[in-house]
């Protein structure tokens, strides 16, 4: 797919995370929300295989519920899912349920290094030929000693309640990271380099 043809071609992020639509706005990739309502359920293990099973849900959730409406039209069109995860040490990090969990994430995270995995899933359909695509990218993360009064700061700008790992790094947290090794926007979201180079081999 040439960028011509991403420009003419219908696409569709099967998510409603904000930050997500940000990444693919500055990227200049024309695109509209269907978000996708399936269950976040796998029985996948590990990480990286975590989220390329949910992203693939999503993407084919999405697929299944407009593909009656688009199947008889000739326009090519893209589906993007995508789902994230923080991991320390294979343990998962979601988002907290409350602010304990969240203090009892950042403390856990506090002084050193973890991985976020993305993973997303292209289904796209040309001429009536569909193809799926999969791929993980993942980003070491470390960040500086974190002590109780700074957590609590931070719990208290109520900005890690929504978010896997108890953090966002494109919010005040910032502060407090350390390095990066990898995509920064993978962090945020969406690796938004490699999705776009994925796109091209399509």
């Amino acid at each position: 797919m040439l960028w011509k043809e991403i420009n003419e071609t219908k696409i569709i992020l099967a998510s409603g995370s904000p930050r997500r639509a940000e990444l693919l706005l500055q990227a200049r990739i024309p695109f509209e929300v269907f978000k996708s309502d399936v269950e976040e359920v796998t029985n996948e293990t590990s990480p990286d295989a975590i989220v390329i099973d949910l992203a693939s849900q999503k993407a084919n959730d999405v697929y299944e519920k407009i593909i009656t409406d688009l199947a008889n039209k000739s326009e090519p069109f893209l589906i993007i899912g995508s789902d994230t995860i923080v991991s320390y040490q294979d343990e998962i990090l979601g988002k907290p349920k409350d602010e304990q969990e969240a203090f009892d994430m950042l403390t856990l995270l506090s002084d050193r290094t973890h991985q976020v995995f993305t993973g997303v899933s292209l289904i796209y359909s040309k001429n009536g030929t569909k193809t799926i695509h999969h791929f993980c990218e993942c980003t070491q993360v470390t960040f500086y000693p974190l002590n109780e009064f700074e957590i609590r700061e931070y719990i208290h700008t109520k900005d890690p309640l929504d978010k896997a790992g108890s953090y966002g790094i494109q919010g005040p947290f910032a502060i407090f990271v350390k390095e990066i090794s990898g995509d920064y926007n993978n962090v945020v979201g969406l690796p938004i380099a490699r999705l776009y180079q994925e796109m091209l081999t399509l």
